[in-house]
């Protein structure tokens, strides 16, 4: 019996299947590193550059989500800040970077959620703190045992950080503007980030009780890290290279 010969379309289709296939097959061996737009980003590039790491497009102004970087080997994918831990907690990216204050409020301790967080970076510096407005007692209130509104966009933090203290609150949940609440009447305190503190200022709050320092860490998918330890170790130890050298240079 004779063959037919195959058509051009029916050749070209052909290798744009082999083309696909070979390129998810790739992609599935990438290295994959989540990060959020913004302070951090901005903030991460020297370290990632001095890393081997950049990323060959601007973020803030492409479009696309995933960008390859100069390691060929390496690419990132641009996600929300709170969204880096949970990407990389189910593997969708082995590495990530993430603030404290992010990690705090996903529960993900030390080795907590399927993740090590092995470098802090010492990027994107602030403080989570307590802030109330000026002339409001916070300590007395304290200490008669007083129940108190709080805003926050850190619920779960600011649950653990008062349960500890033996404070009762009631916590409303904000996303946004979050000095406007004492002033508006909708909260006693509120919890949130603060750098130099010119804002809690300008809104005539002062800050009276640090929840903890923040800083931008890398953190690290537990399983990725045992099956692809000799791809990820190297990584890890060229972005703790670049940032110890950045701390040393401050």
């Amino acid at each position: 019996m004779q063959r037919s010969v195959p058509t051009w379309s029916e050749l070209s289709e052909r290798t744009d299947v082999r083309r696909r296939s070979r390129r998810v097959h790739e992609e599935r061996f990438l290295i994959t590193l989540a990060l959020s737009k913004g302070r951090i980003f901005d903030e991460a590039q020297p370290l990632l550059a001095a890393a081997g790491i950049a990323p060959i497009e601007d973020a803030e102004t492409s479009r696309k989500l995933i960008i390859g970087t100069t390691d060929p080997k390496v690419r990132i994918v641009v996600v929300r800040a709170s969204d880096v831990p949970t990407y990389v907690q189910y593997g969708a990216a082995e590495i990530g970077v993430a603030g404290k204050d992010v990690l705090l409020e996903h529960g993900a301790h030390w080795g907590d959620r399927g993740l090590y967080q092995p470098v802090d970076l010492g990027i994107a510096r602030c403080r989570l703190c307590v802030a109330v407005p000026a002339g409001f007692d916070y300590a007395n209130a304290v200490r008669r045992g007083a129940r108190l509104r709080v805003a926050t966009k850190y619920v779960q933090t600011a649950r653990e950080h008062f349960a500890a203290k033996g404070v009762h609150v009631d916590l409303i949940k904000l996303y946004g503007s979050m000095e406007l609440a004492p002033l508006a009447g909708l909260a006693d305190v509120i919890v949130d980030l603060v750098s130099s503190g010119s804002t809690l200022k300008a809104n005539k709050l002062v800050e009276v009780e640090e929840v903890a320092p923040i800083s931008a860490r890398l953190i690290v998918n537990q399983s990725a890290l045992k099956v692809r330890r000799e791809e990820l170790m190297p990584l890890i130890a060229r972005i703790e290279a670049a940032t110890t050298a950045a701390l040393v240079a401050e």
